[in-house]
């Protein structure tokens, strides 16, 4: 994981492609802007249905490093499927990563990893 920076927000379609474009002339122009990934829900609601408190509280505690799903189930006192369901489903939103690494003696173990140090929140209504 690098110094990159998670920017979730809400905004309509044209927003987002006047973001892609003001990137696109900025590297045009050779400039340089920090590494950031921006993800951006039309909807404030849907952005609440991904970000619930649970789900923000586990992405906080993911940010401490590379975890076992079950050390995170833990370390939040939820259970563990629970768990699992909101990894996959942060995973798809951007927010999450995971991979494989082989458990000697037990196969192979899954680690759920943060995309970034830091994750910002931004909504309007």
């Amino acid at each position: 994981m690098k110094n990159t920076k998670v920017s979730v927000r809400t905004g309509t379609a044209n927003e987002f492609f006047g973001r892609v474009r003001e990137h696109a002339a900025k590297l045009d122009r050779g400039e340089l802007f920090p590494a950031e990934i921006t993800i951006t829900f039309e909807d404030p609601e849907e952005l609440l249905n991904v970000l619930t408190a649970e789900r923000v509280r586990l992405l906080r505690r993911a940010k401490a490093g590379s975890l076992p799903i079950s050390a995170l189930a833990s370390g939040l006192r939820r259970d563990i499927r629970a768990v699992s369901r909101d990894v996959v489903l942060l995973e798809k939103a951007g927010l999450l990563r995971t991979c494989y690494r082989p458990n000697p003696g037990h196969g192979r173990i899954k680690l759920v990893e943060p995309v970034a140090r830091e994750y910002r929140l931004t909504a309007s209504l």
